[in-house]
Parts: structure tokens; sequence; C-alpha cells
């Protein structure tokens, strides 16, 4: 069985003294492709060596809701001139978003706007951090007519907020979240939602699943995440695995062979 992680922190310190065991873990487990999301300029350097460090290892640059305040306009030129550069383990405008429960909203808009629009400049794809916006990103997104591809990650809505950002193009990250007894509503959320709009991830070192000391998270778990998943959903697990790949590579933009084929 293949998986991918298709947002996972492995830059961050957690992994420095562990990351080559970490990531030999992962792949013993089935994980054959990770995507680093970055989340601001001083990290941009340390996340693109990182993925260029490891075969399987892809990165996104962006700025995180968390720490626009860090940051002014020669970063998001910094962040066009890099991305139009396209190393090839780029895979996306991210991680970016909105967040209520940390930080100012309206400080935030105009960096989620901005990003928004040079993914669609540059014809890639958004990974997307949202914390009780997610009526708010599905707005953004349409007002700005958004027909592009996008990951919606560490989703925790309901059900409809879940449809209406699918229909826009966008993939639900489902993570460690529903390895949860008391997380009810999302694992019944994401046990209704289409196939074809599922992504699996970790978020590691955050998200821990069920039994992992909180920060202590890791890529290794990415087949806990994949086992609570098939709990929830009606489809045989290779039916579900294969469909979660294939939504991967259409996110990222990978050459794949697709359910819908």
């Amino acid at each position: 069985m293949e998986l991918i992680d298709a947002h996972c922190h492995f830059d961050f310190p957690r992994f420095d003294d562990c990351r080559a065991a970490e990531l030999d873990a992962a792949r013993a487990q089935g994980m054959s492709r990770l995507v680093i999301p970055g989340v601001r300029r001083p990290d941009w350097g340390r996340v693109r060596d990182t993925a260029k460090g490891y075969d399987g290892l892809y990165y996104c640059l962006g700025i995180h809701p968390w720490f626009v305040a860090e940051h002014g306009d020669d970063d998001l030129a910094e962040l066009r001139r890099q991305l139009i550069a396209r190393p090839e383990e780029c895979v996306a405008v991210g991680e970016c978003g909105l967040d209520r429960l940390h930080g100012n909203l309206d400080e935030q808009w105009p960096w989620f706007e901005a990003q928004i629009e040079l993914a669609s400049e540059l014809a890639l794809p958004l990974v997307v951090h949202s914390v009780k916006t997610h009526d708010e990103i599905h707005g953004c997104l349409r007002q700005r007519h958004w027909s592009g591809r996008a990951l919606i990650h560490g989703f925790s809505g309901s059900k409809e907020q879940a449809g209406k950002l699918a229909d826009l193009g966008c993939f639900i990250g489902i993570g460690g979240v529903i390895t949860h007894s008391r997380a009810r509503k999302t694992r019944e959320t994401v046990a209704g939602l289409p196939l074809d709009c599922l992504v699996l991830e970790t978020d590691a070192p955050d998200m821990a699943p069920e039994g992992v000391k909180k920060g202590r998270n890791s890529p290794v778990y990415l087949t806990q995440i994949f086992r609570a998943l098939a709990d929830l959903r009606p489809e045989p697990e290779d039916v579900l695995a294969r469909a979660l790949i294939d939504n991967a590579c259409r996110l990222y933009g990978w050459p794949g062979v697709w359910i819908s084929e």
C-alpha cells in the first residue's frame, strides 16, 4: 500500500536528530512522498534544503497567517521570485490562509489575497490554513474566481462547508484529528464526503493522532490516520488508498492514474 503525506512540517527542529530514521520508518509503512509547507521567509531556505536532501520530498513556499506581521512587500516580491524559478521540488504556494483564533483577521486578509493572486498567476495550487474561517476562505476564493487546485489542510468544518470548497476545486486535508473519538463532528463529516476530494496528511509534528504525545507527531503515523479513515469510509482499503494517491497527484500536478479514468 502506497500513501502520500500531503502536508508535513518535516523541516522543523523536532526532526533534526532523527529525520533520516523517521523517513525510513515511514517509507517502510508505505509512505512514498511528503510535502513540506513553508510558513515564513526566514524558514524557506530550510524547507527547500530539507526537501532537496531526500528522494520523494517536495515543498511549498508561503506566508502563514500567524506570521504576517513579520513580513513586508519585499517578502512577497521574494516569494514571487522564488516561485517563478519553479524548481522541480516546489509544488505549491503556501501555507497561507486565515485563522480566527490567532492574530488579527483584518491583517491576514491582504496576505491571503496576495498569495491567491500569485498562485493564479503561476498556475500553482494553494495550501490553505483555515481555522474557523471556512466560509471566509470559500467567499474569498469565489470572489476572486478561483479555478485552480487547493488543499484546505487539517479540515474540521461541516460537510456543507467541505462540499462548497470542493466545488471550487479544493481538496480536504484529513489528519490525526479523525483518530480521536471525541472529534465526532469531523469524523461524521469525513465519512460522508465524496472520495475524490480527500487527501491524507499528518501536519507533523502537530495534529498528533490518538496515543501520540503533543508535538511528537511524525510521518510514521500516516498509516494510523489511514486506518482511522478506512474505518469511517465504506470503500475497501485498496480502493481508498488508490483514491488518496490519485487525489494527491491531481492536487500537486504529479503524473498518476486517476480514479476518474
